[in-house]
Order: structure tokens, then C-alpha cells, then sequence
């Protein structure tokens, strides 16, 4: 069962210039696993662009927004197909627990000016 769909889009040229004035932005938005994945993808700025911009699809899906629980407390990392995959951990994963949801898929692509990305959450 649906329990919410989430979207969002973003500049790519915006994050380029905030990770080029500031690359410890990556250790503020992003866990050392998905560090690890840009780093397969050559932090490329539609990369990172595009993994924020499923972090922001994910908390509008549940309905939350980033309120209560960390940033990093969803990951977004890479199946063997390179399928994106959410891993809820800390409060993020407690909310879903309370709220009966078991899993979250996302969806990420991006153009050369746009990344976007689509969240569904399920409920159990």
C-alpha cells in the first residue's frame, strides 16, 4: 500500500558551486557509504545533485520533511544493477517503524541543467 509519493529538483550548476566553495558540504548531507559511491562516480556534480535531491523526494514521501531526525539518517546507496536503494537507520527509521512503512523506492535522473528524483514510500 502507498503511503506517500515524493519529488524534487535541483539546479546541478547550484550544488557544483556549493561543493566547489565547499567540499566538507558532502560530510554535512551524506554518510561515508554514499561518500563511497560518489567517489565510484567521480563526484560528479549530477551525482551528488541527484542523490540530494532523492534525499529531499524521500522526506517529502513520508511527509516530514527533515523534521526530527538527521539528514544522514536515510541513505541512498547502489544495488549490483546500480539500482539506487533508501536505507532508513536512526530516527528516520524509527518514524518508519511508527508509521508502518517498510520500504521507500527512488527514482534519480537528471538533464544538464536539472537532476530530479521520485520517491514512493510503501506501508505495510
Amino acid at each position: 500500500m502507498i503511503y506517500g509519493i515524493g519529488t524534487d529538483i535541483i539546479e546541478i550548476d547550484r550544488i557544483k558551486k556549493s561543493y566547489e566553495k565547499n567540499p566538507k558540504l558532502l560530510n554535512k548531507l551524506f554518510s561515508d557509504r554514499e561518500i563511497q559511491v560518489l567517489e565510484k562516480k567521480k563526484f560528479k556534480p549530477q551525482s551528488i545533485a541527484g542523490m540530494f535531491c532523492a534525499k529531499e523526494a524521500i522526506v517529502k514521501s513520508v511527509g516530514t520533511g527533515l523534521r526530527n531526525f538527521s539528514i544522514k539518517d536515510l541513505e541512498i546507496l547502489r544495488n549490483n544493477l546500480n539500482k539506487p536503494v533508501v536505507i532508513m537507520t536512526g530516527a528516520f527509521k524509527e518514524f518508519c517503524d511508527e508509521e508502518g512503512i517498510e520500504n521507500i523506492m527512488v527514482s534519480i535522473s537528471h538533464s544538464i541543467n536539472y537532476a530530479t528524483a521520485t520517491a514512493i514510500a510503501e506501508k505495510k
